[in-house]
């Protein structure tokens, strides 16, 4: 009984997916939430080699199985063999981390005085979102530069993943998610040096 009534609770981890990108919307500094969805994930696969972040409780995924699933928002047809391909896959994630080494790197041109401020989030790393972005008052600028990047970087990805839910099956965004891509080799890694070390002793 307990076990179902604590999947019941990780089924509406989209509710978080939903009011982090509102709260966004009202006050940029929230972006920062979107580190949970990087840190877990990457705790349960270094730490404990598994990929149950990813399986059972992310609200992105859980909000495709809503809209795609339950809502009908999905045509349901398989996603390409290109889309699932290894290359393809890993070349994502390198673009990707470029991507987040970049707004790395732009948040620190920002601390370090060497760049001003740049109020603007981006979609899909071109295009300007035109919206007058509150942040609360007294803000470190390059805290205020990460905002922006990270906020970028999430709703870039949530666009692309609402696009391939409604071309394919509803969770399809979760074949080349960047972070379910790194997490996976990272169990692979871990998974494998485990087994040697079994087969040694």
């Amino acid at each position: 009984m307990r076990k179902k009534s604590i999947r019941s609770i990780f089924d509406y981890t989209w509710v978080f997916t939903v009011v982090y990108f509102g709260l966004g919307f009202f006050n940029i500094l929230f972006a920062w939430l979107g580190l949970i969805c990087f840190l877990i994930p990457l705790y349960g696969a270094l730490f404990q080699g598994n990929k149950a972040f990813c399986n059972r409780y992310c609200g992105r995924g859980r909000l495709f199985d809503l809209l795609g699933g339950k809502l009908g928002l999905s045509r349901h047809r398989p996603a390409p063999l290109w889309l699932r391909s290894k290359f393809f896959r890993y070349g994502f994630l390198v673009f990707f981390m470029a991507m987040f080494f970049n707004m790395l790197w732009g948040t620190w041109l920002v601390f370090s005085s060497a760049r001003e401020l740049r109020v603007a989030v981006k979609l899909m790393w071109s295009f300007y979102v035109p919206w007058g972005w509150a942040a609360g008052s007294g803000a470190a600028p390059w805290s205020l530069q990460f905002s922006y990047g990270l906020y970028s970087l999430m709703l870039t990805s949530l666009l692309i993943g609402l696009g391939v839910m409604w071309l394919y099956k509803p969770r399809t965004w979760c074949v080349f998610c960047p972070m379910g891509t790194m997490t996976q080799w990272i169990c692979k890694v871990k998974n494998g040096n485990t087994n040697e070390m079994h087969k040694k002793a």
